[in-house]
């Protein structure tokens, strides 16, 4: 742990031991190696968030947004057009950060060369693909064998999203992924009223908000659990919407479902439901005055290894 954590770290550690004793046991934790694992697990998850927030308060350069360049970054392109005032933009390239993912090795060259249109015609920027998604759709019928690598340039999706196809044409590949999204958000609608709608509908409240807007986002082909949390989390952390998770939608997951049973049942998995899982595991969140998102990433990294602290990324 970085020696500015320490304190940090104490705190968990101290809390947790609180929670054990006078709220719901946590028999994962009662060895010193699983306890001293999980804390820097969530220290490792708050760093994160921390991250993306320190980001959007940093200057981004203008090569961040342009797919042309090799600087391109989905992320920095979205708060480089939020903070000019394109907010449907930002929200399509949050979509677009979390469909095609960061690979380890090809980084953003995915998203970016879609996004760009290979540089052979005009980007395909919000206000095309809001206008044109079957025009979408043909251009990537056109050129899919060369996002897939025939011209030599290797392009991956991120590991969260390594089963997701490139097809075109087929009911569940990208071209059918991003045309749902296009009908999801409902032009001339605009995403801001998108959200606004959702807030109005759950009385202004951040969590009830979220949870709306996930179960909504069933609508979106190919977007799943974690897709349609990392894309709403990011929303809110970009501060494009006043939401937060008021769960870690524990139901349907794997690895954070898995962590969930060690922490709360120990070596012998616990009998707990899913849903009895995700409320303990908001109330321990609460408890540790961190957010759904940590917690949920944390619990996923820390069943990896938990008796050993390891990063994790993507």
């Amino acid at each position: 742990m970085r020696p500015r954590d320490v304190g940090r770290g104490q705190k968990f550690d101290e809390l947790l031991r609180g929670f054990s004793r006078d709220r719901h046991r946590l028999p994962g934790l009662q060895s010193k190696a699983n306890r001293a694992a999980f804390v820097e697990q969530i220290v490792e998850s708050i760093r994160r968030v921390e991250f993306i927030n320190a980001i959007d308060k940093r200057d981004i350069s203008d090569l961040r947004a342009d797919p042309s360049n090799d600087l391109f970054d989905p992320i920095r392109a979205a708060i480089h057009h939020k903070r000019r005032g394109y907010i449907d933009e930002a929200f399509w390239l949050v979509f677009l950060s979390v469909h095609f993912g960061k690979n380890r090795r090809t980084g953003w060259r995915l998203a970016r060369d879609v996004y760009g249109a290979l540089s052979t015609s005009a980007t395909w920027d919000w206000t095309r693909i809001s206008r044109d998604p079957q025009g979408f759709r043909r251009w990537l019928a056109t050129n899919q064998d060369i996002l897939r690598g025939s011209d030599g340039v290797a392009r991956h999706f991120g590991n969260h999203r390594k089963r997701q196809s490139l097809d075109a044409l087929s009911n569940s590949g990208t071209g059918a992924a991003i045309e749902s999204y296009v009908k999801w958000v409902g032009p001339p609608r605009t995403h801001e009223m998108l959200m606004i709608d959702g807030e109005k509908q759950n009385e202004y409240d951040r969590r009830k908000t979220f949870d709306h807007l996930y179960r909504s986002m069933d609508a979106v082909i190919s977007f799943g659990r974690l897709a349609k949390f990392d894309y709403l989390t990011m929303v809110g952390k970009l501060s494009l919407a006043p939401i937060d998770p008021g769960s870690t939608y524990m139901e349907g997951s794997s690895g954070p479902l898995i962590g969930a049973r060690l922490l709360f049942g120990g070596g012998g998995g616990s009998k707990l439901s899913p849903k009895d899982l995700d409320s303990r595991s908001v109330e321990l969140g609460d408890a540790l005055g961190v957010g759904m998102q940590v917690m949920e990433d944390a619990l996923c990294n820390w069943q990896k290894s938990p008796g050993k602290f390891v990063p994790f990324r993507g």
